[in-house]
């Protein structure tokens, strides 16, 4: 797929087609994308907790997922807990942050990483829901997520069973400033 047109057509999928699969070789293409984005001093602190098997998906959605969430969830193919190294990204060989951002640049980082997985996704024929809204004390403890990390969402991937409009977007002029 020609990329303007997987930025263009990416949307957040909220319904799920329980009749199609997502496998572990499709998250580990999605991964693979994620991990050629750019990181700070090519510091590639990014990591992915994927849950696939129905088991651990549902337990991740009834304990660590409020109740909207684990709905909008419901039937994808696979959770994708998304996390970062600490105190790496945005920080001096000497543990100093390098600027007044801190582990902002880790959260950055991610974001990139994310957004290449998302994009991935939509290239594949897969729909996502980024979800920031989770117990993060939980969701650590199930995924044996390490203090050393940060966690920053959790993504669901599956094949849409709806095909949303886009919504309204703002102008060029209102988020733009040439000088």
């Amino acid at each position: 797929m020609e990329f303007q047109k997987v930025i263009e057509s990416r949307r957040s999928i909220r319904k799920y087609d329980p009749n199609q699969k997502v496998t572990r070789t499709q998250v580990e293409e999605m991964i693979k994308a994620a991990m050629l984005a750019p990181t700070w001093k090519n510091s590639q602190t990014a990591r992915y907790y994927c849950v696939i098997s129905e088991e651990m998906m549902n337990q991740v959605r009834s304990e660590c997922l409020p109740a909207f969430n684990a709905n909008n969830s419901a039937d994808a193919g696979a959770l994708i807990a998304t996390a970062f190294v600490k105190d790496i990204s945005g920080y001096e060989r000497t543990g100093e942050p390098s600027n007044e951002l801190g582990n902002g640049w880790g959260i950055y980082d991610l974001g990139l990483a994310n957004e290449n997985l998302i994009l991935k996704a939509e290239e594949m024929g897969l729909g996502t829901l980024v979800m920031g809204i989770r117990d993060e004390k939980k969701l650590c403890e199930l995924l044996q997520i390490p203090e050393s990390e940060t966690l920053v969402s959790v993504i669901a991937v599956g094949y849409a069973a709806v095909n949303p409009k886009m919504p309204a977007r703002k102008t060029l002029e209102d988020v733009a400033v040439f000088l």
